[in-house]
């Protein structure tokens, strides 16, 4: 993935500071074709960089606060991949754990996770399912867009090809029943 971030230069005027790949771009070993990369991310309360400088490399988790912001785009294996044999559910687990810190302690067995944030989601290239807690499971294809209001959810690739999503996530007091 390509990454374009822009700034300022000393005479106040927009130029490209960095050109390359996203820093934080994990392709997974213990699932190959499981791609995960954090283009951008701010912290509640910072303000905008006037001179782009990378704030990714020092996020500790993919949960933002409050006000926080993250961008993750996810390549999804067919979940096919996760009932062959030969995966390794620990070995995931385990890269997980260190790719996506502050969500993937929230993910459950079942694939099941709530997080304090409302979601954009749009589904780049592929198939999805996007699953709730009631059971029902609403296909999308590329193009679809996914409002995600802080609600338990799972997402599930049915497809016999891989799905890439990009999320943006806002850190919220997440409320129920308003």
């Amino acid at each position: 993935m390509r990454r374009v971030v822009t700034g300022h230069d000393e005479n106040g005027r927009s130029v490209v500071v960095s050109d390359g790949p996203a820093p934080r771009t994990r392709e997974f070993t213990s699932l190959p074709g499981w791609v995960s990369s954090v283009p951008w991310a701010t912290e509640p309360g910072e303000p905008v960089s006037r001179t782009g400088e990378d704030p990714t490399p020092k996020i500790t988790s993919l949960l933002p606060g409050p006000g926080g912001t993250r961008f993750i785009v996810l390549t999804m294996t067919p979940d096919t991949a996760m009932a062959d044999p030969a995966f390794d559910p620990v070995a995931f687990d385990r890269e997980q754990r260190a790719d996506s810190p502050g969500i993937a302690e929230l993910i459950g067995p079942d694939g099941m996770h709530t997080t304090p944030t409302v979601d954009y989601c749009i589904v780049l290239q592929g198939e999805v399912v996007l699953e709730l807690d009631d059971g029902r499971c609403t296909p999308l294809s590329a193009g679809d867009v996914v409002i995600q209001n802080g609600t338990r959810h799972g997402w599930r690739n049915r497809s016999d090809r891989p799905v890439t999503v990009a999320f943006v996530l806002i850190g919220a007091e997440v409320g129920h029943g308003r």
